[in-house]
């Protein structure tokens, strides 16, 4: 059996397209809370907008140059394209499907209303051309189209509408089309005000109020039609590191023109004429295949404020609160010796509790502030000298980061590695690198070539014996906010050897110098790829002599493709392999003779799995791994990565429960990859109880939940 075979491995594009998919059917689940299932729905055209914006662009930048780079799968980007298109469009008639005949119907038996032009009663008529009047039609600037007002530049992903005109405009000009833009400030979704409602929850698009008054802005002509569009564009942003003097300059000069890239899909109102349709395609440079006509709001994801909107607790996810290490016995032996004084209250200095125990946090499941306390407590205390961290992606207003500076402004050496290329937040990252350059920190942007991706603290402190190091090391980024919602798994530690890796590594992001190894983690570019593979290796080994041989590994994508080969040589040799990935999967399970012994699921639910853990039995003497590395190309050889051993046995045992056994048990949000590349939900057994990971982990790891 040929391992090389492209018929073994599925497409990148395809495999994440079917994750999209797994997305929207939670908003069809009728287990899951009513608005929730818009917000998953939501996040499915915003997960396809992304798609569009970086992967079906960089396939057309490839085909249109000739490139035929192809991945394991073996398609060219031309053929790749034209699969795409397939699953693409189905994808969205299926979202606008669930939209108009499941949520929007659900919606209104529970008393939420998308209230049509055609259904406002006189006293919702009279509110909508008030508010137009007043809130929108100042903001509002139409272009008619003639020689002297060419077709307008459409920002990326903007509502815009092209209207249909007859008759002469004010200076005597014969102008058929115009092009009316909804500004950005606007909100798509208003709710009408009690004293015009009809019922609970009344609520109107702005595309609804613009296509009532639209006539208003073209005084003295018949508008003979008024249409929704939206085009989305490359949003690849391309910067010679290597030519570039300086990378925040280079970004800033460039962040602009990702509005305003190559289009490379038209989204319009199914209801829009062939000829306006024509028009818009042309001034586009799009074809047919790139052409989407939708049956509702062409900027489906901006109904996400909505669930905001709206006070119906019973309709939301139960509210929880993380569980607090400082408070609640959630690892006994920590909880021992950070547990207050009786008789002062006070609770020990966080560094004297590191010392004797490493801290484990699981996300969102318990609580994001002990990493806080740990950059702010090493702020204040006048004993820490030197605190340096990655920052890859970051909240508004970090208290991070705020940390940092108060920090470096008391006199501390602070170094922060900020990626200024993570993309979508390159932006917010250049605003916190240079409120930080403002306070006196050291701020570097990683290695020209590669991301720095790792997540990592580390924090020098002065003490009665000499200098001891603190590091903190995670799966996840320093964002408050997504600690809320994505799963990662975080360890502040001690132990000098990591610690001294750790330090390395921020010497080789800051001095560029080499060096001849590390102790415990494995680092990306460096030396990451080639353990994972000897480790799938070795239990190749220990299955044919006999000895204990299992691989469990989870992460959000898998599409590297030598550890793809390795992975099946390993199951013909007879290793027992669990494959939890969320995402992109190019690996096809179950084949008889290559892949009977992997299995490959997905967790789809409530937060977004986010951590990796990789696992590898090693004959009985099991090695235990959180990373911020996925098993894709990029974090293998383009990013600055860390594989981090969990080496006390108690916190092993929980990473190994909490982050991989509990997944596998999971018969609720769980779906199974076969053979043919397609997933198929995994319901309960017969008499057997349903189980979710997810619901169990709240259970067990947050304080409490409550409406």
């Amino acid at each position: 059996m040929d391992i090389n075979d492209s018929k073994y491995y599925i497409n990148r594009e395809l495999s994440l397209l079917q994750f999209n998919s797994r997305v929207l059917a939670q908003a069809r689940d009728a287990e899951t809370p009513l608005l929730e299932r818009l917000k998953f729905l939501c996040i499915s055209c915003s997960n396809l907008d992304e798609f569009f914006e970086i992967r079906v662009a960089r396939l057309k930048e490839f085909s249109k140059h000739g490139i035929s780079t192809t991945g394991a799968d073996g398609l060219l980007p031309k053929d790749a394209l034209q699969k795409i298109t397939e699953e693409a469009h189905h994808l969205v008639r299926m979202q606008y499907y669930v939209l108009n005949k499941e949520l929007v119907p659900a919606l209104s038996r529970e008393g939420i209303n998308f209230i049509r032009r055609d259904h406002w009663t006189d006293a919702q008529k009279k509110w909508v051309k008030d508010f137009f009047t007043n809130e929108i039609f100042p903001v509002l600037s139409p272009v008619g189209l003639d020689p002297s007002h060419p077709f307008p530049p459409v920002i990326n992903k903007s509502l815009n509408f092209i209207v249909s005109l007859e008759g002469l405009d004010a200076f005597g000009r014969d102008t058929d089309h115009a092009i009316v833009t909804a500004p950005r400030s606007l909100p798509r979704v208003i709710h009408f005000p009690a004293e015009v409602a009809s019922g609970d929850t009344d609520l109107v698009f702005l595309s609804s109020i613009l296509h009532q008054h639209v006539d208003s802005l073209f005084p003295g002509m018949e508008v003979t039609g008024c249409f929704q569009f939206r085009v989305t564009r490359n949003s690849n942003l391309f910067v010679d590191e290597e030519e570039s003097n300086d990378l925040m300059d280079a970004l800033e000069g460039e962040l602009p023109t990702r509005n305003f890239g190559d289009s490379v899909r038209l989204e319009v109102a199914d209801n829009c004429s062939d000829e306006l349709v024509k028009l818009l395609q042309e001034k586009f440079l799009l074809n047919d295949d790139d052409l989407y006509r939708v049956n509702g709001p062409v900027n489906l994801n901006r109904l996400i404020a909505v669930p905001a909107m709206i006070d119906r607790p019973e309709l939301k996810y139960r509210n929880f609160t993380p569980g607090n290490i400082f408070e609640t016995p959630v690892s006994d032996s920590f909880f021992r010796v950070l547990k207050p004084n009786q008789k002062t209250h006070s609770r020990p200095s966080l560094f004297d509790a590191i010392r004797k125990k490493d801290l484990l946090l699981h996300h969102p499941y318990q609580s994001f502030v002990p990493v806080i306390d740990f950059v702010r407590e090493a702020s204040k205390d006048p004993k820490v000298l030197s605190i340096k961290q990655t920052l890859y992606r970051t909240d508004r207003d970090s208290e991070i980061v705020q940390a940092l500076i108060n920090a470096a402004l008391a006199g501390k050496d602070v170094t922060a590695v900020v990626e200024l290329k993570a993309r979508f937040d390159e932006d917010a990252n250049i605003k916190v690198a240079n409120r930080m350059l403002r306070a006196g920190v050291q701020v570097v942007y990683g290695v020209v070539g590669h991301k720095t991706h790792a997540k990592m603290i580390l924090v020098v402190r002065k003490e009665e014996d000499g200098l001891h190091n603190y590091t903190h090391l995670s799966t996840g980024n320093y964002h408050a906010g997504t600690a809320r919602t994505y799963t990662d798994f975080g360890i502040i530690s001690a132990r000098p050897e990591i610690a001294e890796d750790v330090q390395r590594i921020f010497l080789q992001l800051t001095g560029l110098g080499k060096f001849s190894g590390l102790n415990k983690i494995l680092q990306a570019p460096f030396t990451l790829h080639e353990n994972i593979i000897a480790k799938i290796n070795r239990e190749a080994k220990n299955a044919r002599e006999g000895r204990p041989a299992a691989i469990i590994a989870k992460m959000n994508s898998l599409q590297e493709f030598d550890v793809m080969k390795a992975l099946y040589e390993a199951s013909m040799a007879g290793v027992s392999i669990d494959l939890i990935i969320r995402g992109i999967c190019g690996i096809r399970p179950g084949i008889k003779g290559l892949s009977e012994n992997i299995r490959v699921r997905s967790i789809v639910g409530r937060f977004l799995e986010h951590h990796r853990i990789f696992c590898f039995e090693n004959g009985g003497n099991r090695e235990l791994y959180i990373s911020s590395a996925d098993w894709l190309d990029r974090n293998f050889f383009r990013r600055v990565e860390t594989c981090t051993p969990i080496e006390d046995e108690e916190l092993k045992s929980l990473v190994y429960r909490h982050g991989l056994e509990v997944y596998l048990k999971d018969n609720i949000n769980a779906w199974q990859l076969d053979e043919e590349g397609n997933y198929s939900r995994v319901e309960p057994e017969k008499g057997e109880e349903g189980f979710s990971a997810q619901q169990y982990l709240l259970d067990t790891l947050a304080l409490r939940e409550k409406h």
